[in-house]
């Protein structure tokens, strides 16, 4: 959320409920590209123009047009008191006093059971054990010529700024392990991971499981879209092409074509520099 948005839609007159007051069946219609809204806290808000200005990216944000907000802004976002003043350019309603505040597709039971189990609490991960942690791995990649392995988790937990106590320090460093030690690009990485909490394991929606068409996961789904030809690949052989095309694929291809995506679709000219240089040398 953020300051500057603009209202594009308004109640319509006449239109038989009081200004302001939604239901989530009306919520749930404003899930397309150019009409977006979502709800937190139990307040209706038209993000419709703020998407592309988002500084987590118009992705993240969209991912939840015509949805319940609550948690994932919750989450997202530490200083709440700070971007609270962002979404009263936003505000457009309520939902209805006989609306349930959950998402009526939500699965109540299991949020509670988290609720329950303290799942939904933030918590400071210790500087000293999260030090420790990163450093066994480091020492147990070495020992397995693999240090590789050990930058992608050290730049996970830095990405994840829950190394250091300061944002500031835990940026720092995650741009310089994922940068030079991966060759990869921070702002990148960021996008797609941000957008994986957002909906994690959510086809369509999570780009941890989106296999770009070249894959299809489950047991049963591959072996049904290969018969069935749907889509592009014979996917009920997948498991044996799968080693053919992933490993030269992924990260010499599919990761440097979304890199160059996000470095242009964002404006990220500087962070693209990192690996650029890496590779040169």
């Amino acid at each position: 959320m953020g300051v500057g948005g603009q209202l594009t839609d308004t109640v319509e007159a006449g239109s038989g409920r009081d200004a302001g007051v939604f239901t989530w069946e009306e919520v749930h219609k404003h899930c397309s590209r150019k009409d977006q809204w979502l709800v937190i806290n139990r307040k209706v808000y038209n993000i419709t123009q703020w998407t592309k200005r988002h500084p987590g990216g118009s992705s993240v944000i969209s991912l939840y047009a015509g949805e319940d907000a609550t948690e994932a802004f919750t989450a997202f976002h530490p200083d709440l008191n700070f971007v609270q003043k962002f979404l009263k350019p936003l505000l457009i309603g309520e939902l209805a006093a006989a609306e349930p505040s959950q998402d009526p597709n939500k699965n109540v039971s299991l949020e509670i059971i988290f609720v329950n189990e303290g799942l939904r609490q933030r918590k400071m991960v210790c500087l000293r054990r999260s030090l420790c942690s990163s450093a066994s791995i480091w020492v147990t990649s070495c020992c397995w010529s693999d240090v590789t392995v050990c930058a992608g988790w050290l730049q996970h937990d830095f990405g994840h700024l829950s190394v250091f106590k300061k944002s500031g320090w835990n940026h720092l460093v995650h741009k310089f392990v994922i940068g030079h030690l991966k060759g990869a690009s921070a702002s990148w990485w960021n996008h797609l991971h941000f957008r994986h909490h957002s909906k994690p394991n959510v086809l369509d929606k999570d780009p941890d499981v989106n296999m770009s068409g070249l894959f299809v996961l489950g047991a049963v789904q591959p072996v049904e879209y290969g018969i069935k030809k749907i889509k592009h690949m014979p996917y009920n052989h997948q498991h044996q092409y799968f080693f053919l095309l992933a490993p030269p694929l992924l990260i010499p291809v599919v990761f440097n074509l979304q890199i160059l995506r996000t470095m242009i679709s964002r404006r990220d000219w500087v962070v693209r520099c990192q690996p650029m240089r890496r590779r040169a040398l």
